[in-house]
This record gives structure tokens, sequence and C-alpha cells, in this order.
């Protein structure tokens, strides 16, 4: 029971993590789209606390945060991100905690969430009469999201090895 008690606190800092981290970015809405700051804490929870509270969390970031303060757009994005950001928490979850396993979980995680949020846009910009091409998934998954990806794959480990380190995580 303790150690449910603490998934769930870990999890909720995680939320609150990512209702505030994009305000670091906020003034210019470019780079915080290029970095997206709100998947970090989704990566940290699902390696953390485990695949629910990581899915859980990374479902219900984008739609609290537009509650709270309007952004992102709740349709078809915040959705999309979702969406996105569920499969990042359940993919990456708990595994070896050695550098190799570390990154055999996060580069998974990172690309099936990328296209768990094409499906979502094909579906919701459908859903609008609006179509959803491949390029615009390529730019939006990839090209834009170079900055993220190379952020995400230096920034997770090291936030990560720096817990261990002490020993905050086992």
């Amino acid at each position: 029971m303790k150690h449910n008690t603490k998934k769930l606190v870990l999890s909720g800092l995680f939320l609150a993590i990512g209702l505030v981290l994009p305000f670091l970015t906020g003034q210019i809405p470019e780079i915080g789209n290029m970095i997206s700051p709100m998947h970090f804490p989704v990566l940290l929870c699902g390696f953390i606390c485990g695949a629910p509270y990581g899915a859980l969390v990374g479902l219900i970031l984008p739609p609290v945060r537009f509650l709270l303060f309007q952004m992102p757009p709740l349709y078809p994005m915040g959705l999309a991100m979702a969406f996105e950001m569920a499969a990042y928490g359940l993919v990456y979850s708990r595994v070896q905690h050695n550098i190799k396993g570390i990154y055999l979980s996060l580069v998974p995680a990172m690309v099936i969430g990328r296209i768990v949020w094409g499906i979502a846009q094909v579906v919701l910009m459908g859903l609008s009469g609006d179509g959803f091409t491949f390029q615009a998934f390529i730019a939006g998954a990839l090209i834009n999201a170079v900055p993220a990806i190379v952020l995400q794959l230096i920034l997770i480990p090291l936030i990560i090895a720096a817990l261990q380190k002490a020993k905050i995580l086992k």
C-alpha cells in the first residue's frame, strides 16, 4: 500500500511539473512546440512510477492544462497530444536501470508515441472534415520535433542517472 501511495504522489508531482514546465517556453510558442516541455515529466513518470501511472499522467495532462490555462488548444492538438503522451508513459516503463536499458525503452516509446500522435491526428482531422497528410505527419512528428527528440535523448537518461546517483531511484 505504501508503495502505491508513493507512486500516486510522484505521479501528481509529474502532473504538476507538466502543467508548469511549458511556462518556461510559453513566451515563445515556436520554441515551446519545438522542445515539447510536457513530454519530459510524462516520460519520467512512466519510467519511475510504471506504465499505468505514466499513461494516466500523459492522457490527462493536455486536457487539464487546457482547462486551467487554455493551452494547448484542446482540439485537435491537445487531444492528439494526450494520446501521444499516454503512449509515452505506457511504453517507457521501468526496464533495466543501466544506460542501455534506458535507451532501449526510451527510443521505442518516442517512436510509438509519435505514431500514435499521427493516428490520432488522422482520426481527429477526419472528424472535422480536414485531412492529415503524410507530409504533415513527417513535419510534425519528425522534422519539427528534432530539437525535442535530441533533448529527450540527452536529458532523460541524465536525469535518471542523477536520481540513481543520489539514491532517489534504486
